[in-house]
Order: structure tokens, then sequence, then C-alpha cells
């Protein structure tokens, strides 16, 4: 095993894609045909280049005075991120974070299909949460060598994570959403995309902090 990271290029236009689907499915389902890079650059607070150079990941052109395709921009993002297949995904760790995510509904408008869910706690095993039945964690091999199940997303308890992360390894897991604080050693062969959600209170922290100097700073 190794810690090669691997890295894909336009990193943050693709973190972006997101929110410009969001915005096209809006767009479609009131009925409009076209969209402007200045409509996305003004609800995004982006610039317009840096819209069009985010779009053009798609492949998709845009037309002067008319603006873009928001079909064939949904179909392009779509294309593009894999989300216009049913993403089969399993959840080990039924905890807060793994209820929120069971319940998440911008997962699910974006095809995120979590088919199993697991945990070692007897108390959450047979509980219905957003109707995922929860299962002993015990069963988790079982499950992964009898479905074809690409993405597992990990919510366990930081000192249970790469255990966990080794058992899906060997079980044929190919991608792992990792929600812990630990960093996974995984073979190379296997994605990982680590969410730190202190890192992100870090930077809203930061920049409340600067806002308030910058206010009190005369």
């Amino acid at each position: 095993m190794n810690t090669r990271v691997f890295k894909i290029d336009k990193l943050p236009a693709i973190r972006r894609l997101p929110a410009y689907l969001h915005l096209l499915r809006g767009l479609s389902e009131q009925g409009i045909k076209f969209v402007s890079s200045s409509y996305f650059a003004e609800e995004m607070q982006i610039q317009s280049i840096l819209v069009r150079k985010d779009l053009a990941l798609t492949r998709i052109s845009g037309t002067p005075r008319i603006g873009y395709s928001v079909g064939s921009l949904i179909q392009g993002i779509e294309e593009f991120l894999g989300w216009n297949e049913n993403l089969k995904a399993l959840l080990v760790g039924a905890g807060q974070i793994g209820s929120f995510i069971l319940g998440n509904q911008n997962l699910i408008n974006v095809g995120l299909k979590i088919v199993a869910a697991f945990d070692s706690d007897p108390k959450k095993i047979g509980v219905s949460v957003h109707g995922v039945a929860i299962s002993d964690s015990a069963r988790l091999e079982d499950v992964l060598r009898r479905d074809q199940i690409g993405i597992a997303i990990l919510c366990v308890p930081a000192g249970e994570a790469q255990q966990v992360a080794d058992m899906l390894v060997t079980a044929g897991i190919k991608g792992i959403w990792n929600f812990t604080a630990t960093k996974l050693i995984i073979p190379e062969e296997v994605i990982t995309q680590k969410e730190d959600l202190a890192s992100g209170l870090a930077v809203l922290s930061a920049k409340l902090t600067k806002r308030h100097t910058s206010q009190h700073s005369w």
C-alpha cells in the first residue's frame, strides 16, 4: 500500500460544476431554454470569463447573443461528472454524519444511490434511517462481494477508519468517500476523497475574523 494522491486537472472548476447544474435545473423547470455566462457569474459571484472556462470542460459551446443551451449544458455536466448514471454506494457508520448523508436530498438528486448502510452498534442494527436499513458491519464484506458497488462512504470513528478501509479494499471497493479525520493509506488503484469539516470551519471562521478586524481597524 502507499499514500499516492490521485490528482485531477481543473479541480476548482469541477467543484463548481454542481452549482451550475443546480441553477440549470432550476431554469429548466421554468421552461427557460438558453442562459448566458453573465447569469452564472452574477448568481455565483464569479467573473464571466471564469464561467466560460469552467463550462468549457463540458465541451458545450455557447452562441453569441443567445447563450448556452440549458438542456445541452445539463447533459454535458452530468456526462462529465458521470452523474448521468446512478452511482451505487454503501455507507459505513450510521452516526450523526452518516444519518445526515442518508437523508441528503441533494445527493439523491445527482444520482447517488446508497443501497446499504452498516454499523457495529447493536442499538443501530435493524433500524431504518431515511428508508435505508442499517445492517451489522460484520456482513459488509459479503454484501460487497455479492453486489456491484463502486463507492463506500466512510463515517466511522477515526480509530476504526483504517481497519474498515483495509477491509473495503480487500472486498474490491474502487472509491472511498472519507468523512473521518484519518488520512487513509490505500492502494493506488483505489480513489479516495477526504472531506475535512474542520478545514471548512477554519475557512469560515478566518473570514469572519478578517471581516470583524477590518470593520474595527479605523
